[in-house]
């Protein structure tokens, strides 16, 4: 493998790992950024996978000549609508019952992948969902033969990354030019006051928990379908490095992006040292480059955590009649 080749290989594996990563981030953002502590992302991507998944295998196995990325499409407003199913639950909890969000989010990312393994063994008498990828181009017209940014982007690729640079766009609009992004961030920094001035605090943090469940259900699904053929109700952990990138990111789309692409960069890496010459020489057991995304995650927030600031209301239950 030339250097070049390398380099397209290593950057496309980590689109395959960013998009999802900064998906379900920006996801998070937008329930902390309302006032509700959300670390329900990993069981909700789990679910957004396996509904997603199991229509696509429903489609394939079907009569219907549909296109792949028709199927695909369709998998993916499943599990938008999955993940906002399920971030309902987490909003009726953490807003109306004023339930502790910690707890509410543990329980459902403890409740996600049994059910989506029991499902699977009740219907398919297996915890495996096989599907066949029929998702991936070979090449965009024109665009993918463009030099050297032709391969690292429109090569090999699938629409979903162009999806998530969509979605990161419209966030970052939202967040910031929109009266939707104004109250929003008003809300989980002072919801008092912004009830002051006629906000709905109910409402807003409602929008913003479920806007959250789209986003990790769909994230979810675009995580998978490139890097495996095979889905066993599990996102091995990414829901909570999902998490750390959004503390990282410090709660604001731009910096999201940037530690979306760091976390994915030392993925794709661990993933591909064998294609590597200098790393495949040094002959270091593969668990150690497996643990290598995990471990620099550690160390970045032990560095960056404390100059980080949180919403200042999130995680505290909405009261009206509070100061």
């Amino acid at each position: 493998m030339s250097i070049m080749d390398m380099v397209y290989h290593i950057f496309q594996y980590t689109m395959f790992f960013m998009i999802p990563l900064m998906i379900v981030a920006l996801g998070g953002m937008f329930s902390e950024r309302s006032g509700i502590v959300n670390i329900a992302l990993e069981g909700k991507m789990v679910m957004g996978a396996f509904t997603g998944i199991f229509l696509i295998v429903f489609l394939q196995n079907s009569d219907l000549a549909l296109h792949g990325q028709l199927v695909l499409l369709l998998g993916l407003l499943t599990a938008m609508i999955t993940g906002v199913a399920l971030s309902f639950f987490h909003a009726y909890a953490s807003i109306n019952l004023k339930a502790n969000q910690i707890i509410s989010g543990i329980a459902i990312n403890m409740f996600a992948p049994a059910l989506a393994v029991y499902i699977s063994k009740f219907v398919l008498d297996s915890q495996n969902i096989l599907f066949t990828n029929q998702f991936r181009f070979d090449s965009v017209p024109f665009l993918g033969d463009i030099p050297f940014i032709g391969p690292m982007f429109f090569q090999n690729a699938y629409f979903t990354t162009y999806l998530g640079f969509v979605i990161f766009a419209i966030s970052a609009f939202v967040l910031y030019k929109t009266k939707f992004g104004l109250r929003l961030r008003a809300c989980g920094e002072h919801p008092q006051a912004a009830d002051s001035v006629g906000v709905d605090v109910v409402k807003i943090r409602y929008a913003g928990v479920l806007i959250s469940g789209a986003l990790a259900g769909i994230g979810g699904l675009i995580l998978i379908v490139p890097i495996t053929v095979v889905f066993s109700g599990t996102v091995n952990g990414y829901g909570f490095l999902a998490l750390a990138v959004l503390i990282f990111g410090a709660w604001k789309p731009r910096r999201i992006l940037l530690a979306a692409f760091f976390f994915s960069l030392m993925q794709a890496i661990a993933n591909s040292f064998g294609a590597i010459a200098f790393l495949a020489r040094l002959n270091i057991p593969a668990p150690f480059y497996r643990m290598t995304p995990f471990i620099a995650t550690l160390i970045v927030l032990a560095f960056t955590s404390k100059n980080t600031m949180a919403p200042k209301a999130v995680g505290q239950p909405y009261d009206k009649g509070g100061r």
